[in-house]
């Protein structure tokens, strides 16, 4: 049973047992465009403990509000974290957003028409009978969805007052639609941009990336610029605005202009920590242009952009792990530069850095935003690619152990002679133990 199967089955039983049900939302929106729907989610006039009864197994993950998960059983009868989960929420309608994402409280209904209503964009509000295939339509949904649009349902005011994210949310659907946002809604954004705080910075993390890496990342980070979004939220994009680049290596235009037209390149799908890296790569440029008699240089723009790049995983919340390898994708973009001059040692220990297939993918949609050659970065994949694992990650000469027993008396000094054999070894110069020793005694002498 897929994951359409298991919802329209849920939607049956319920139907049997004597309430209302239809898919609801986004599921219903894909549907009718000819996608494959994400998730699926149902909307039903049973109370949350009437549809826990109907489906024992189910997690109440937000009862007080009506929602409930109805897990997919796997064909062990058993179920994982790999089966689709059909949330099932209760018709209702919310009362008060004192917080600017919670409803103060929650009053369930008989009515399917009143639970759209307060729901965010007419796209999102259709409900659909999968038994009889009819679309409820009490929103003009259909209508936008033709027209190519993106509308808030009822006022925008009111809707974005309910949840701010909602207007981070209009962006990503026009993106990912290639939607136009309908004028009032696109205002009532704009106006009430300087409000996104409110909403917490992981919420709005999630959904910056999800505009990073759905496919269409360059209108996306147009559209949180005409709205005001990208000056409440990453100032330090915005400033990329008008600050020139040498033409000689960028043709395309300013800082801002080739940041677009990266992650134009973006490949789709793409990993989070590549997007954002691509949308950081040069973010230390603007505070450190300047015109020099030769042509504009941008002196230590990679450590600038390191330390800003971390600043802005911190105000952003990701994970450790996350942000190490941002911040790698910064730091590195430009060693690209010297992979032909490069010694063999230090080419081997470039290409075995973690994740290394974002780096040069990096490099690759960072040439195509600019001049377009891409000979490093043949070079670098076709000499990584002829390097065996075995010379890439060679089994080390020697431990700490062996020069104890050669008498050296362990301390930090350790580390720096191992790497010394390591990139001995790594360019060639060393293949034996022995090897190994007689260079350490040569050039380490015994303290």
């Amino acid at each position: 049973m897929n994951a359409k199967e298991h919802a329209v089955d849920i939607v049956t039983k319920l139907r049997h047992a004597g309430y209302q049900a239809y898919l609801v939302g986004g599921c219903v929106r894909d549907l009718l465009l000819g996608r494959d729907p994400a998730d699926f989610d149902v909307a039903t006039d049973a109370m949350p403990t009437q549809v826990m009864k109907i489906f024992p197994e189910t997690y109440a993950v937000g009862a007080q509000f009506g929602v409930v998960l109805i897990p997919q059983r796997g064909e062990d009868g058993l179920h994982n974290s790999d089966d689709h989960r059909v949330e099932v929420a209760t018709f209702r309608s919310d009362i008060g957003y004192s917080d600017g994402r919670h409803p103060d409280q929650v009053r369930f209904t008989k009515d399917p028409q009143e639970d759209v209503r307060r729901r965010d964009f007419t796209i999102n509000g259709l409900l659909l009978d999968p038994i009889s295939n009819q679309v409820l339509d009490f929103v003009r949904g259909r209508e936008d969805l033709q027209a190519r649009i993106i509308r808030t349902i009822g006022d925008p005011y009111h809707r974005f007052a309910e949840d701010k994210l909602r207007m981070l949310r209009a962006v990503r659907f026009a993106a990912r639609f290639d939607y136009a946002i309908e004028p009032a809604t696109f205002h009532a954004i704009q106006m009430l941009a300087s409000q996104i705080h409110q909403v917490s910075r992981e919420r709005i993390r999630d959904e910056l990336t999800k505009i990073l890496i759905e496919g269409h990342a360059r209108g996306g980070f147009l559209l949180l610029d005409e709205t005001g979004l990208l000056h409440e939220l990453l100032p330090e994009i915005e400033v990329m605005k008008g600050v020139a680049q040498p033409p000689q290596f960028h043709p395309e235009g300013d800082v801002f202009v080739h940041t677009l037209l990266l992650l134009e390149h973006l490949p789709h799908p793409c990993s989070p920590t590549l997007a954002w890296g691509a949308l950081l790569h040069d973010v230390g440029k603007p505070p450190t242009f300047r015109v020099a008699p030769d042509r504009i240089r941008f002196d230590e723009h990679v450590e600038v952009g390191v330390k800003m790049a971390q600043e802005i995983c911190h105000r952003l919340r990701f994970s450790n792990e996350d942000t190490n390898q941002i911040l790698a994708l910064v730091d590195n973009h430009m060693r690209f530069a010297d992979v032909r001059q490069m010694k063999d040692s230090t080419f081997k220990r470039f290409v075995r850095m973690p994740h290394f297939d974002e780096h040069l993918a990096l490099h690759r949609i960072d040439c195509l935003a600019s001049h377009g050659d891409l000979s490093l970065y043949e070079f670098t994949k076709d000499k990584r690619a002829a390097m065996p694992q075995s010379v890439m990650r060679p089994a080390p000469l020697l431990t700490g152990d062996d020069l104890i027993a050669a008498g050296y008396e362990p301390g930090p000094r350790f580390k720096h002679i191992l790497s010394a054999v390591e990139d001995a070894q790594l360019e060639g110069r060393l293949i034996t133990k022995e090897q190994a020793l007689a260079l350490v005694a040569q050039e380490f002498p015994r303290l």
